[in-house]
């Protein structure tokens, strides 16, 4: 009998009468994983690890995943709760996580990964890292598995994050890093006591191989910090050319008069944004192959957010069944007697906004009615993880006062993490009093990119 059929035979059986295992996903040399679900969460797919309970660490374990369910970052797995159990007359710890469709250990098997495949996983990985190491947390197990994909986003996992007791173990986060960008780009990953690395790509940035060499380095204060790494990946852009006035012509030529030659006067407002550059050369009737997916088209569907994990790779074209391999929370928190997330779910699929033939929109006066706008505050991290713009609707109710009494997300945009802030902040809005006691109806619209956070409102009656 192999290992495989030993675990499926513990498929239906559910852990403390709660969490049903509905399918064996996988194992490791210490642990096992399975399908299940939470329904204390309304989620009906989760992922459930069980590992021994060795009487000696038991409680330690216990304790770091208590720690990670208590942080709150939008690209660390979710722990959604977490305790002991016995199955098979033997004692257990388990710990049920959101669902994963996929991770980096799936992929790498059957391709490397681009250069900008490896810049667009390290972005969100990055920020995640600088959001433990803040802290004074490792998260101890940087390695393909746990580079995983929910919703098109990549997060990494987060039952593997401990408290950090000396810099070593920081350098040692920053160490496997690298040879995690070394193995997506090369598919070899380096051993622990390995100084050299296989050939990178030509395509490879000159500084990004340095910060991977500089990561693999033997000596831990040689290593770079993440920041540090994070400006190898993303330099800082060149201040803009100074314009420099015309040089006077000479004064043999300016006693010949120029003709005069009318000149286009162009304003800022007329200068097209940076998402509408126009190349100066035509395009070519077809993309160059480099420039083209390396993945075959799947079946037609919706077409995904722009923040999708490029390297996910469809089943159809791999013929991969894409399982869930655990790790830890996504938007963290804690509940009581156990582990688990205190933040509704948040749908994350996009939502059209609606037209504005659906309701009435009143003419604004010339002074605003809005008293106070509250703009969602986002650090510099969960932006670099935006590529072009999440929007989010927030429908509030106003009363007499101006204060906000409802609100209701009707645009989700592509992200739970950003629609929760602009829900949040919406509850804080103020408006002018009304003259009336009916209550009023406003559509607050965020707008998220990596250059801020913009809002504004637009009045609504019932139709």
């Amino acid at each position: 009998m192999t290992e495989t059929e030993i675990w499926t035979k513990w498929e239906s059986q559910v852990v403390n009468g709660i969490f049903p295992l509905r399918r064996f996903l996988g194992r490791s040399n210490h642990s096992v994983v399975f399908l299940t679900e939470c329904r204390t969460r309304n989620l009906v797919n989760a992922a459930i690890k069980i590992i021994p309970a060795d009487p000696a660490r038991a409680e330690a374990q216990l304790s770091r995943w208590q720690l990670a369910a208590a942080l709150s970052h939008p690209h660390l797995i979710r722990i959604l709760e977490a305790g002991r159990c016995k199955l098979g007359g033997h004692s257990f710890l388990f710990v049920v996580t959101e669902y994963a469709e996929q991770n980096l250990a799936q992929i790498l098997p059957h391709r490397a990964l681009t250069v900008e495949e490896v810049r667009e996983m390290l972005i969100p990985a990055l920020d995640a890292l600088a959001f433990l190491h803040g802290q004074n947390l490792a998260h101890g197990q940087l390695q393909p598995p746990n580079f995983l994909v929910v919703n098109d986003q990549l997060k990494l996992s987060s039952d593997t994050i401990r408290a950090v007791r000396e810099a070593a173990e920081l350098a040692a986060d920053m160490r496997a890093l690298g040879a995690t960008i070394a193995e997506a780009l090369t598919q070899t990953r380096p051993a622990p006591d390995q100084r050299t690395i296989a050939p990178l790509p030509a395509a490879v940035s000159a500084e990004l191989a340095e910060g991977v060499r500089r990561c693999l380095s033997p000596e831990p204060g040689d290593r770079p910090t993440v920041s540090e790494l994070r400006a190898r990946i993303e330099p800082a852009p060149a201040a803009p050319a100074q314009s420099l006035p015309a040089p006077e012509p000479p004064a043999a030529e300016a006693r010949v008069p120029a003709p005069e030659v009318p000149v286009a006067v162009v304003t800022v407002s007329e200068v097209p944004s940076a998402a509408a550059k126009v190349s100066a050369r035509p395009a070519p009737a077809h993309p160059p192959a480099a420039a083209r997916s390396p993945v075959p088209a799947a079946a037609p569907r919706r077409a995904a957010p722009e923040s999708q994990a490029r390297w996910l790779v469809p089943a159809a074209a791999l013929g991969l069944v894409l399982l869930a391999v655990w790790a830890g929370g996504r938007v963290l928190r804690s509940h009581s007697g156990s582990v688990r997330p205190n933040a509704d779910p948040i749908a994350s699929q996009q939502t059209a906004t609606p037209p504005p033939a659906q309701s009435s929109v009143i003419a604004q006066s010339a002074v605003s009615p809005v008293v106070h706008e509250e703009i969602p505050a986002v650090s510099r991290g969960a932006r670099d993880s935006i590529h072009g713009q999440i929007k989010v609707a927030v429908r509030v109710t106003v009363d007499r006062a101006g204060n906000v009494v409802a609100e209701n997300l009707e645009v989700h945009g592509s992200s739970r993490y950003f629609a929760r802030l602009a829900s949040d902040a919406a509850k804080k809005w103020k408006f002018a009093p009304a003259d009336n006691q009916s209550p009023r109806e406003w559509l607050l619209q965020f707008d998220f990119s990596r250059g801020g956070v913009t809002g504004h409102a637009d009045p609504r009656v019932r139709p």
